[in-house]
């Protein structure tokens, strides 16, 4: 009995590990699928142009922040128009997993 809950609590933590590095890979893989790449860049520090800001490194807060705010509305300066249409096909969980993983990069 001791062997099968040891097993089972190793299982779990696993498990869980697993997990956490998934919703890095989840930022990442979003910031793909969703095409943020397509202007901010690949290494999200290369923009197509120069207007457009580098996310790279941007405060996790920071940056779900600004894409709450485009997405509602609230930020509709700059370029925030095109970005309103892009936001508008991302989650809220989604843009938080993108801004987590923005937050990792240096």
């Amino acid at each position: 009995m001791m062997k099968k809950t040891v097993a089972l609590v190793a299982g779990a933590a696993v498990l869980s590990l697993g997990l956490i590095s998934n919703a890095t890979a989840g930022g990442e893989d979003l910031y793909k699928t969703k095409t943020c790449f397509s202007c901010h860049g690949a290494d999200a520090d290369t923009p197509i142009m120069p207007i457009y800001p580098k996310l790279r490194g941007q405060s996790a807060d920071y940056a779900y922040n600004q894409m709450m705010d485009i997405k509602s509305g609230k930020r509709s300066n700059g370029q925030s128009a095109a970005m309103k249409a892009v936001m508008g096909m991302v989650s809220d969980k989604e843009a938080r997993e993108i801004a987590d993983w923005l937050a990792t990069l240096k």
